[in-house]
């Protein structure tokens, strides 16, 4: 009634009288809403009616700090700290705004200052729980988290932040001992059970880790979060087709996600369920076609299925959205060896190069392109360069030699060829492959029987 009474002033101009409770339910009820204008005006008004109420004046400094007028607040702060020096809520918003100012361990010692005045500690303590997070002081945050679950076994909040804090510090068989003991004294909480699962997969405790999230789905038969990491769990377990079964539960809950689509894809594709795993990823794309993996996932299908134009498609889709992904590069590079464009080829492998991978194979990849093309010095350079991270590789040596026997340079030639015979002799297969007039050079041949003979 006092809301309507309030609201009603308002409209007509009147002015009415509020006692100091009604005045206080009608602030606190308008800034839960987001009504900060219409809790200005309350406040304004009220302290207007009741001068002298701490209470309005503590409400004033919370409207201060929320449109951070800190000055105002602390001045504020100051006047009421005189009338009333164990006031705990005076000491809350003084930590509030040295929070805001960022000197969290002043905020700290005020809210410990607060704890000794309140009857309501758990309040503080989320508050000083706070306060230790933003320090990365996970330790005492943690304890301080304890406590209000200890009072409240409800409290949700405090208790995902406690699970925070042994995750950070990666005290997983901690945090599996705490969340045991909490499940025996509050054993129908699906989200401890599903906090539970989450530290057994990290440790790849995989069949308790799937136990913990049935418990959490049992509870709460509409729990998304249960059923993903259930789904997970089983995808780690191999149980594909029970994997996808529960991330159908979780798009029949709630409308579709790229990540669910993704992921019941590549459990068909372990199935090798190709047509199914390529419908879920062209759903995946259709939620979210900014999701490279999905669009990565349709070219390597094409490419095994050698549609290589689709595969080139879907390809140049996952390197608009993410083209600082050398393994896309690779693939992109593989795909256009496959449909001839083999300067696109050497693209895609001077750019994995440029990415920092310096995989072998992109070596040799691009090496054999570049010789194809007629590029050999180019290709020299590329093995010189691939020789700083192998030594003594087998396949960079004999690609040097028969480089070189080609440009006429044939002591440079010989010197590589004996480095690699040395290194595996049976690998010169490779020279008649890729450079069949050096391998056929009588020289060549005569080497290649004298070294066999020498070291039989």
């Amino acid at each position: 009634m006092s809301l309507l009474k309030f609201e009603s002033m308002l409209k007509t101009n009147a002015v009415y009288f509020f006692d100091l409770v009604e005045f206080e339910e009608i602030i606190v009820h308008y800034l839960d809403a987001g009504k900060h204008a219409l809790a200005k005006k309350a406040v304004k008004l009220g302290l207007q009616q009741h001068p002298a109420s701490v209470d309005l004046k503590l409400l004033q400094v919370e409207i201060y700090v929320f449109e951070d007028e800190l000055d105002k607040a602390s001045i504020l702060l100051k006047i009421i700290e005189r009338l009333e020096p164990n006031n705990d809520e005076v000491f809350i918003q003084k930590a509030t705004i040295s929070s805001k100012q960022g000197n969290h361990k002043e905020s700290i010692e005020l809210l410990k200052k607060a704890l000794t005045f309140t009857d309501d500690k758990v309040d503080v303590w989320s508050l000083l729980g706070m306060e230790y997070l933003y320090l990365d002081d996970f330790n005492n945050a943690r304890s301080t988290f304890i406590k209000c679950v200890e009072v409240d076994f409800e409290d949700y909040s405090a208790l995902y932040n406690v699970v925070y804090c042994f995750d950070m510090e990666a005290k997983h068989e901690e945090a599996i001992t705490y969340l045991n003991s909490y499940v025996e004294i509050n054993p129908y909480c699906e989200v401890a059970w599903h906090q539970l699962g989450r530290q057994y997969f990290i440790l790849e405790m995989f069949e308790k880790a799937l136990m913990s999230f049935e418990y959490a789905v049992l509870i709460d038969e509409s729990f998304i979060g249960g059923y993903l990491e259930k789904a997970k769990t089983l995808e780690q377990l191999g149980r594909y087709k029970e994997a996808i079964d529960n991330y159908l539960i979780t798009l029949e809950l709630d409308d579709a996600t790229a990540f669910v689509c993704l992921r019941v894809g590549e459990c068909y594709e372990k199935l090798l369920n190709l047509d199914e795993a390529i419908s879920f990823y062209k759903k995946a794309v259709h939620e979210d076609p900014l999701l490279d993996k999905g669009w990565v996932s349709l070219a390597n299908l094409s490419f095994l299925d050698e549609n290589y134009q689709k595969a080139a498609y879907y390809i140049s889709k996952a390197l608009k959205i993410e083209e600082d992904n050398f393994l896309y590069w690779r693939r992109y590079a593989e795909i256009n060896l496959r449909l001839n464009f083999y300067e696109e080829a050497v693209v895609g492998y001077v750019k994995c190069l440029s990415l920092n991978d310096t995989d072998l194979e992109v070596f040799i990849g691009l090496t054999d392109v570049l010789s194809f093309l007629g590029e050999f010095n180019d290709a020299i350079s590329t093995l010189i360069k691939a020789q700083k991270f192998y030594k003594d590789a087998a396949e960079i040596e004999y690609r040097l030699a028969g480089l070189f026997f080609i440009l006429n340079k044939e002591k440079y030639g010989f010197d590589h060829l004996i480095t690699a015979l040395k290194i595996d002799y049976d690998y010169n297969i490779i020279l008649k492959e890729l450079y069949p007039i050096v391998y056929d050079d009588k020289k060549v041949q005569k080497l290649l029987v004298d070294y066999k003979k020498a070291t039989e």
